[in-house]
């Protein structure tokens, strides 16, 4: 195995399992044996990592899979930097943060800081809550992407128009789709047309719905039918979009017929949880996922010294091949 990295690239190659990465764009192609294969999943640790570096969120969505309160946690950067130092190195590209509050954990900024000054260079999804001048200008420093959930909608446009003032690229909008937010889904999509804050918005994200938490009950998945049409929408009226894995099979039939089907499919990730992606909760442990935590048999996660290889990881990873990488826990 051999890691070539610069300033713009990171490069890994070995018999079965390469990728190139640009850290300035995000581009990411990754091949097997031939640049025909796609490998099953990354010997050498995962591409990507979710890192949860607090659970305190002001907003109390009925919608809120984890349950966060304004009374949370919040990882101290003493945890983030012992995490971070034992993670393998050689096939990271990227670690994703997740907080709510923006203002939340004191430690946030060291922690970007420390990642982006030993190579990895932090993305983080806010609620939009609170986000001062002078923290839009550190987010805008420090990371190469933001994703603002929306929660309220002129705080979110405001958010966005904020950081895409400053210059930062890829700002998105995270929005949590199921038959309760369909026609607020709509709207936005509209929105993104007509309203001028969000005018330099890189992409709408789609997240599937997941019956946990506080949605128990209180919402129900997107069916095809409306999922279909919403892709069809941003096709037609050129609204740029993007979903989470979760997504994947429903976007993937939803673009069958498209005459492009083949390109559409090769950037379409489906499940990696396991296999190319790791999360890590507040506390610093391993879940395969932020929706596997506290689930059978996850009721506690693994240290990081040993996570990847892992006998109940890759228990996990051969359920999921098993499963056609459709998620093994909900159903989606």
């Amino acid at each position: 195995m051999k890691v070539l990295e610069n300033e713009q690239y990171k490069t890994l190659l070995s018999e079965d399992y390469n990728f190139v990465f640009n850290k300035k764009t995000g581009f990411f192609a990754r091949w097997g044996r031939t640049k025909e294969e796609d490998p099953v999943y990354s010997s050498f640790g995962p591409e990507i990592c979710d890192i949860e570096v607090s659970t305190t969120c002001s907003q109390g969505c009925k919608f809120c899979y984890k349950g966060n309160t304004t009374k949370g946690k919040n990882m101290s950067f003493e945890t983030f930097k012992e995490l971070f130092d034992r993670l393998p190195k050689s096939g990271l590209t990227q670690i994703a943060m997740g907080i709510g509050d923006i203002g939340a954990n004191k430690d946030l900024w060291k922690i970007f800081e420390y990642a982006k000054e030993n190579g990895v260079i932090p993305n983080v999804t806010v609620n939009g809550e609170g986000i001062t001048d002078e923290m839009a200008d550190k987010l805008v420093s420090l990371c190469g992407a933001v994703a603002v959930s929306m929660y309220d909608k002129d705080k979110t446009y405001d958010t966005v128009k904020k950081l895409t003032n400053r210059g930062l690229k890829q700002v998105n909008i995270h929005f949590m789709l199921c038959e309760e937010t369909y026609s607020q889904c709509l709207n936005l999509f509209y929105d993104s047309i007509s309203d001028s804050r969000l005018q330099n918005l890189n992409a709408i994200v789609l997240l599937s719905l997941k019956p946990k938490g506080r949605a128990v009950g209180n919402f129900h998945p997107l069916g095809q039918i409306d999922f279909a049409a919403l892709v069809d929408l941003a096709s037609e009226k050129n609204i740029p979009i993007g979903f989470d894995s979760c997504s994947c099979h429903k976007f993937l039939k939803a673009v069958e017929k498209y005459p492009d089907i083949e390109s559409l499919a090769m950037v379409a990730e489906p499940c990696e949880s396991g296999l190319f992606s790791a999360y890590f909760n507040v506390d610093g442990k391993f879940f395969p996922c932020s929706f596997a935590e506290g689930t059978k048999g996850w009721e506690e996660g693994l240290d990081v010294k040993d996570f990847w290889g892992n006998q109940k990881t890759e228990k996990w990873r051969n359920r999921l091949i098993a499963c056609e990488r459709k998620c093994p826990l909900y159903d989606i």
